[in-house]
């Protein structure tokens, strides 16, 4: 696969693109790109862009878009993760990794017994550098639409905005060391079921959220005897959702 860029603009074919100033070192400095090299664009709004290296020099590196590539390597389920905060680097990793393994929405969620507390400057900050990390790993993983970060909420709140918002055919599953059930017990969802996964932090769900996520009409699921820890549990579950109903 040749070197992608997101370029997040309307793209067309005979058109000279400036690589940003991230992409233009990453072109450069890192893959040392020269011209004439083939390399591929998106813009996250569906397929992708054919394109090789016109010019390279120190103010900036010029592509020229040959051609539009109607190529989609989305999963066929519509997946939403949302996440216990946790320690940045354990945060980073399951961003990237639910990216390349088909999350469609991320949303993280503070909880009770979350270590990390964001606000204000600081949780938008998070976010923005949360949206790089969805954006690079689409990069590397080929996906021609880039999913969502959205902003930081309360457990509370996106349960009473869950509640108010899924349908009937949606399927809403909690990892649960309590649970007796797992995947393999759950129906295959139709396909006009959106899924929401929700996964709790370092500590877990205290009991009284773990009650508010059963009341908004998630079903405790669990993945085998062990207990996981969060960084494991999101990928784990996703690519069993993958595995039995998705494109793995």
């Amino acid at each position: 696969m040749h070197a992608r860029f997101y370029h997040p603009a309307e793209i067309s074919a005979g058109q000279f693109i400036a690589l940003s100033d991230a992409n233009q070192h990453h072109a450069a400095q890192v893959l040392r790109l020269k011209k004439g090299d083939a390399v591929t664009l998106f813009n996250g709004q569906g397929g992708e862009f054919s394109a090789h290296i016109e010019q390279v020099s120190k103010s900036g590196t010029t592509v020229l878009v040959d051609a539009y590539r109607d190529i989609d390597r989305e999963s066929p389920l519509f997946i939403e993760l949302a996440q216990a905060i946790c320690v940045n680097e354990k945060m980073d990793w399951i961003i990237q990794k639910a990216v390349e393994l088909g999350v469609t929405h991320i949303q993280p969620v503070s909880t009770a017994r979350s270590i990390v507390h964001l606000s204000g400057e600081r949780a938008s900050k998070r976010q923005q550098h949360w949206q790089r990390i969805v954006v690079s790993a689409c990069e590397q993983c080929g996906r021609n639409y880039v999913p969502h970060v959205s902003p930081l909420m309360a457990l509370p709140e996106w349960l009473s905005r869950k509640k108010a918002d899924k349908s009937p055919h949606d399927l809403c599953l909690m990892l649960s060391p309590a649970a007796t059930q797992s995947l393999h017990g759950i129906a295959k969802p139709s396909a006009a079921a959106n899924l929401a996964l929700v996964i709790g932090p370092e500590g877990g769900f205290t009991p009284e959220e773990e009650a508010a996520v059963l009341h908004t009409g998630f079903i405790p699921v669990r993945l085998g005897k062990r207990i996981l820890r969060t960084e494991s549990a999101a990928l784990a579950a996703i690519a069993a959702i993958q595995t039995l109903w998705g494109d793995f």
